[in-house]
């Protein structure tokens, strides 16, 4: 692949949150895995290890977890200002995890910490590169997954849904559950994705002070992505 054609996937990449119920191929979850066992790791520690679930009645389970997750969830966020609230505020449904035919639990063992510098345990801690080596394994699998033509989400865990997952999957208590990957075929077109220019967010042998953004310039950036970001996953296409 050149280096035009590797831009052109991590464009197409997106995150899907409604998804088709059709199976997909044996080999394409395999592929997807493969890929992400490669991803890089601080001093090669390679901290994930996944769990894949098929099983409907798994699934809903999973979502009937999330689902009482998001109830607080909600409740937080409402006490933001109404226009800077999340996009998916007030979204209860977690068809998102019922319908796609399979979810990759992310998981890592800090164990696998001890493998880097003992300095950066005291400088750093398990947070700074442990969890970089999950995003890593995450971001590649997203890759893999555009590559195939399917659509995936980033389903982030939180402490209280990582409780109901372990007891749920029987993943060990030492291990960090990071994220569930919901894999399959989408069921809309998204729309357009957003970044900012190269021209805002580059600067070369130092920082260009006169790009600097204050606070309320970080706010307005903000309202402007939630003017923009309309759910297009809520429409039938």
């Amino acid at each position: 692949m050149d280096i035009d054609g590797f831009e052109e996937l991590v464009k197409k990449r997106r995150s899907i949150r409604r998804f088709k119920t059709d199976p997909i191929p044996d080999k394409y979850v395999a592929n997807i895995l493969e890929a992400g066992r490669w991803a890089m790791s601080g001093a090669n520690g390679q901290p994930w290890e996944f769990v894949v679930v098929r099983k409907p009645e798994l699934k809903a389970q999973i979502a009937n977890l999330i689902e009482e997750y998001k109830d607080g969830m909600y409740v937080t966020e409402s006490t933001r200002v109404e226009e800077l609230r999340h996009p998916g505020y007030n979204e209860r449904h977690s068809q998102n995890i019922k319908d796609p035919p399979v979810l990759i639990i992310v998981c890592g063992d800090p164990r696998t910490y001890m493998a880097t510098m003992i300095n950066t345990h005291f400088t750093s801690g398990e947070s700074a590169t442990f969890y970089m080596n999950l995003g890593n394994t995450c971001q590649i699998m997203h890759l893999a997954a555009a590559a195939l033509g399917l659509g995936s989400q980033w389903a982030s865990v939180t402490r209280p849904l990582e409780r109901g997952l372990k007891d749920l999957l029987g993943i060990p208590e030492i291990f960090r559950i990071y994220v569930i990957i919901p894999i399959g075929y989408r069921a809309y077109e998204p729309a357009p994705s957003y970044r900012r220019g190269l021209d805002e967010i580059v600067h070369y042998d130092g920082y260009d002070q006169s790009r600097y953004r204050s606070d309320q310039e970080v706010i307005d950036f903000i309202l402007r992505l939630r003017n923009r970001t309309k759910p297009s996953y809520r429409v039938e296409k």
